[in-house]
């Protein structure tokens, strides 16, 4: 399997916030290969786990979350429509339209609907879609729905994988999947790379809703250098540049409060001595990220943030190249290779 079959197989199973064990199998069998040791912790994090050559050295932690925005039903009408809410934060304006499954006592095909502008009054025309205007119409009748559905179903996307011109591809999940295609890339370069630190890689629960899984996770295991992949708004018309970054022009290391300054400048001088191409930026406050729990764990970790530029976040649409995965890929795996115990030191006496 190459990493654009990875990428779109993982992008095509549903795995809502709280909800991920139809994607966590798919991921243990991906990452395998390539690992010595995995299991599943308390909250149903995958820890995978990467011996180095030096059982002395320090470990490093890599996650990407596996989870993904989705829907939950919140009432069915008595005309069999279903009511739901937000698990993660969609942009409600794409909604309407959407084809989606409905995880009932069987999977059940959907569209989510809302009043057409035609019938909207004079008040309402014009106005934002909100959460309350929405609904899924499966085209059951209230006495069906009510025996396959209940409060609390999970609803999720339907979106086929597109491949675009040159190395762009869209659809659904790729807040986070790109990230976890990253690390994927990365373990397949470490294969042939013998590295001193120990490693562990962990597709991380609900960070959607919280940064659970990187909570739990980085309390667990403890590692003395923690990075967080995830992806960042990529370039689009009429985006303030500062705010965004190129999509083909590599993966973004992020500087500011949140991250430790030599985690930084390592991953800075990795990609400049591979000739790797890197983009910048900067997070004033903590990351909408798992690197908010890395950093704060126990006494704290050095934490870093590698990201993926990603068009149309928190849609069905996400857009992604995929040459920054694999340069990403290359870079953590390159910054892996150079990490020894005179770094991890030198990090703690910043």
């Amino acid at each position: 399997m190459d990493l654009h079959a990875f990428l779109q197989e993982t992008t095509q199973r549903d795995g809502i916030s709280g909800f991920e064990k139809n994607i966590f199998s798919l991921l243990l069998d991906s990452f395998s290969p390539y690992i010595d040791e995995s299991k599943e912790d308390h909250l149903g994090n995958l820890v995978l786990y990467k011996r180095g050559r030096d059982k002395e050295a320090p470990s490093i932690l890599l996650c990407a979350h596996m989870d993904e925005i989705g829907l939950i039903v919140t009432k069915i009408e008595d005309n069999g429509f279903l009511r739901f809410t937000s698990l993660g934060g969609f942009d409600t304006r794409t909604l309407p339209g959407q084809a989606v499954t409905v995880y009932g006592r069987k999977s059940l095909r959907g569209i989510i609907g809302c009043k057409p502008p035609h019938l909207r009054k004079t008040g309402e025309k014009g106005s934002g879609t909100n959460l309350d205007d929405l609904f899924v119409d499966t085209g059951l009748p209230s006495e069906e729905i009510k025996e396959m559905v209940r409060v609390g179903s999970l609803v999720a996307m339907e979106r086929s994988f597109l491949s675009l011109l040159h190395s762009r591809r869209a659809g659904k999940a790729l807040d986070d999947r790109a990230g976890i295609a990253l690390l994927w890339q990365c373990v397949r370069e470490l294969k042939d790379i013998n590295h001193r630190a120990n490693l562990y890689i962990v597709a991380t629960v609900q960070e959607e809703v919280g940064t659970r899984g990187g909570v739990v996770s980085a309390y667990g295991l403890s590692p003395d250098i923690g990075i967080a992949v995830d992806v960042c708004h990529g370039s689009f018309p009429g985006a303030a540049e500062h705010e965004v970054s190129s999509l083909g022009k590599g993966p973004v290391i992020t500087r500011g409060p949140n991250i430790h300054p030599l985690v930084a400048q390592k991953l800075t001088e990795v990609a400049e001595e591979q000739h790797l191409p890197y983009q910048k930026d900067v997070s004033p406050g903590v990351t909408g990220t798992d690197a908010r729990a890395l950093q704060v764990s126990r006494e704290g970790i050095p934490t870093g943030l590698l990201s993926v530029p990603l068009r149309y976040m928190h849609t069905s649409v996400e857009l992604v190249d995929m040459e920054d995965i694999k340069i990403g890929g290359k870079l953590l795996a390159a910054f892996v290779s150079e990490v020894d115990s005179a770094f991890a030191e030198e990090l703690s006496c910043l």
